[in-house]
């Protein structure tokens, strides 16, 4: 085992006690502010995120947009994490730039930002799932980066749900429906609709909304790359019989 392998293992083991952590009192009323946020906000909105998620969804169980790339295999943990987060910098530049620049638009043009943003999101995963060595082209393997985005955007209690069904992925996957037309879309977009922060409802403001939606979209990727690296770290070592 590498030094590299030892410290991310470590890093692993505290990635995972902060997944199985039960709710604190404090998410729970942050949720249910969060939920009276929700319920004030324009059904546009809504029906935008909604949307956004539902297409996005069917395509990447389709895998027509995204897949673009061979595995890469015969490289260690360390060269593979090196792309990955050299693969991030490009994409959160991208998502600081379209939170930037819907951002000033106010609510009409803000609203462009959240397809741009989820397809960024997914780009990213594709190429990290790619850059780990899974072939995104198996159908199974999609359905795992709608997992790790599940992971990385929903309330504590769904993040809890899905983490154990993701440490025993290869047999929950035998579980789960073939067919794209049977996947539980409904729930996971309102996991990740509810997730949004305020801070990002701010993003469609007039005035403050391009500062407000380059920070927001920055630390939104910044969430996904941790929770992308330790989801893959996890399948990954233990595939080489180091966990």
């Amino acid at each position: 085992m590498t030094n590299y392998e030892e410290k991310a293992i470590g890093e692993l083991s505290i990635w995972q006690r902060k997944m199985s952590k039960k709710p604190s009192i404090r998410s729970r009323i942050a949720k249910g502010m969060q939920n009276k946020v929700n319920n004030i906000i324009p059904d546009k909105v809504h029906g935008v995120i909604t949307g956004a998620i539902k297409n996005m969804v069917k395509v990447v169980l389709a895998g027509s947009k995204f897949i673009t790339k061979e595995p890469l295999t015969m490289v260690s943990l360390e060269e593979a994490e090196n792309l990955v987060r050299q693969k991030l910098k490009f994409y959160k530049k991208a998502a600081t730039v379209s939170g930037a620049g819907t951002g000033v638009g106010g609510i009409l043009i803000g609203l462009a930002d959240f397809p741009i943003l989820l397809s960024l999101k997914m780009k990213f995963l594709f190429d990290t799932a790619t850059l780990y060595g899974f072939d995104v082209r198996d159908y199974r393997e999609r359905l795992y980066i709608l997992y790790v985005f599940q992971l990385a955007f929903s309330s504590d209690e769904k993040r809890i749900e899905v983490y154990e069904q993701m440490v025993h992925w290869d047999s929950y996957v035998k579980k789960l429906p073939l067919s794209m037309e049977l996947f539980d879309w409904k729930t996971f977009q309102q996991e990740y609709r509810d997730y949004m922060d305020l801070a990002k409802m701010f993003q469609l403001l007039p005035g403050i909304g391009a500062i407000v939606g380059a920070y927001a979209n920055y630390k939104l990727m910044d969430k996904l790359e941790e929770t992308a690296i330790n989801a893959y770290r996890l399948r990954l070592l233990k595939d080489r019989g180091i966990l």
